[in-house]
């Protein structure tokens, strides 16, 4: 019944998309995060419905869809400098066959991600494209909410819609998402469209903010805390009452203290003692490995080098006798372990050359983003006072990401690239309007001069 259920909705969207082919791109997104093919259980499990969205959304783009005001951006050839160079070290890979597993994926990424900016033409597309990332992940953070509230949390025993610690069903890139995502959330509350500004709207983004912040608390993801502290720090910037929202936040936290679980405090202490966690002391050995991995290879290994990695680090073994505690510290040797770091990730897999394009490419977008917001903060017409709020939350989201992304490999996350497709898109549109603006201005000038000229000629 599932899977006739998703088959159903996925025809009737292939079938709308012949009239609007962007609602191709939209399906592609959906499938792309939900994977329905990976809950169901029999006929849509063995239907490629991921690369029939995908050839439908940049066959539709090709064949149907209008290509006025269509640009290619410097992020757009960052990102296809990275999909090269990616390209490039998987044909020399220290495991081939590891890093051609990880290329079938990383490619589909980074592509759709380069064509996204293309179809993201007008408003109701930036705003429809925005929206069904946050459902669809709403979809995923709902049930991880109602699970944590009934009490079926706890670190790595949270079950989301598939048994598999993979993708954004991974329990720290979920938390690192959903908190990401909040801001964009709460704009649809003032400046929405599809859904105009109501109070179901708004009750809705509080449920829903609701659930984010339980994500982190259900899957005890550490990185989820700090992207919440993250988030926290960067609404201050545009929160008129700071005091005000200090103390309800101060307020809130503490009131949630007597219904988070035993295991949650055990597990967020490990923060301020990273050297007591086995987590937390490989990911530093990991780091450190890369570091000298790459002073020897310093354009990488490809996909999945971590594998070749083996070292030692020390850990310190508590032993209670009575009342008496005793500590004593042994040698651990550990192999094949992942980067846990999005930015060793990238240094590790494509050298220090991958790792400047990904840094140049997101720090571009945070630039880019903050000259949006300045420039079109305070504009009050409609048609254009949803710009800055726009690029502030995704200015948002993307250092929540980048804060997230700090402790967990999650380099070419496919939600994140769709993010920084959306970031492009904003800009490319916010540049068309400065253009015709431009013309104009320079065409009235023009008449203007005539006008004088002309005038001077009959005074004459």
């Amino acid at each position: 019944m599932r899977d006739l259920a998703f088959l159903a909705f996925i025809g009737y969207i292939l079938l709308l998309g012949l009239k609007r082919p962007f609602l191709w791109v939209l399906l592609y997104v959906y499938i792309d995060i939900l994977a329905p093919q990976r809950i169901g259980y029999s006929l849509i499990t063995s239907l490629p419905v991921s690369l029939i969205a995908f050839a439908a959304a940049f066959g539709g783009w090709l064949v149907l869809d209008r290509k006025e005001g269509v640009r290619f951006s410097v992020r757009q050839g960052l990102m296809l400098a990275l999909l090269l160079y990616c390209w490039w070290t998987t044909g020399r890979a220290d495991f081939p066959l590891d890093a051609a597993t990880k290329w079938d994926w990383v490619w589909k990424a980074l592509l759709f991600a380069i064509f996204l900016p293309f179809t993201l033409t007008t408003r109701v597309r930036i705003e429809a494209l925005a929206l069904m990332l946050v459902l669809t992940i709403a979809t995923i953070v709902i049930g991880t909410g109602m699970k944590t509230i009934f009490g079926g949390g706890g670190y790595q025993n949270l079950k989301f819609f598939v048994n598999d610690n993979s993708g954004i069903y991974e329990s720290s890139t979920l938390a690192t998402v959903a908190i990401g995502l909040i801001p964009l959330i709460w704009w649809f509350t003032r400046h929405g469209t599809v859904f105009r500004p109501h109070w179901l709207v708004t009750g809705f983004a509080i449920a829903l903010t609701f659930a984010c912040l339980l994500v982190p608390i259900g899957t005890e993801a550490r990185t989820g805390l700090l992207c919440i502290a993250a988030l926290g720090i960067l609404l201050l910037r545009y929160t008129r009452r700071r005091l005000l929202f200090l103390a309800g936040a101060g307020v809130l936290g503490l009131s949630a203290l007597p219904f988070l679980p035993q295991s949650y405090y055990e597990r967020m202490a490990t923060l301020a003692e990273p050297g007591g966690d086995e987590s937390a002391s490989t990911r530093v050995a990991v780091w450190k490995w890369t570091l000298d991995y790459v002073a020897a290879k310093p354009f990488g290994g490809g996909f999945d080098a971590y594998r070749s990695n083996r070292f030692t680090y020390v850990m310190p073994v508590k032993q209670v006798a009575g009342n008496t505690t005793t500590v004593t510290y042994q040698p651990v040797e550990d192999r094949g372990r992942a980067f846990h770091s999005a930015f060793f990730e990238l240094l590790g897999e494509q050298g220090w050359p991958g790792l400047a394009i990904w840094l140049v490419l997101h720090g571009l977008g945070l630039i880019q983003m903050e000259r949006i917001y300045r420039r079109w903060k305070g504009v009050e017409a409609e048609a254009e006072a949803w710009i800055a709020p726009f690029a502030a939350a995704l200015q948002m989201g993307a250092l929540v990401y980048l804060v997230g992304a700090t402790f967990q490999g999650i380099g070419y996350q496919p939600v994140m690239l769709m993010l920084v497709g959306l970031q492009t898109g904003l800009a490319t549109y916010c540049a068309r309007i400065d253009s015709a603006r431009a013309l104009h201005r320079r065409s009235a000038a023009r008449r203007a001069a005539v006008d004088d000229k002309l005038r001077g000629a009959v005074a004459a």
